[in-house]
């Protein structure tokens, strides 16, 4: 596997990582308030969170698939959703 993919993968499975924390966070929050908007975030970040662990499948599956030329767009992509979860969590922490 190609670094750029590598880094692709290590991301996503970042941005899951954050995703797990924000989803016991909203969990929290929805326990405790009984908020709608806190179980609309849960599901939100269920549904990212199933995207991202199928991106990580994916990428570590199709790698000799992709061409080189993707791969600096695939580690963008995972890094700016990574920079966005990020915000996010600081803002909700």
């Amino acid at each position: 596997m190609e670094t750029m993919m590598e880094i692709a993968v290590v991301l996503a499975v970042l941005n899951s990582v954050v995703l797990i924390f924000l989803l016991a966070l909203y969990g929290n929050i929805a326990r405790k308030t009984k908020a709608g908007y806190s179980v609309g975030l849960m599901i939100f970040a269920a549904f990212l969170l199933a995207q991202n662990l199928a991106t990580v499948l994916s990428y570590a599956m199709m790698a000799p698939f992709f061409e080189p030329q993707a791969l600096p767009f695939l580690s963008a992509i995972s890094a700016l959703e990574f920079a966005g979860l990020i915000v996010l969590a600081k803002i909700t922490f």
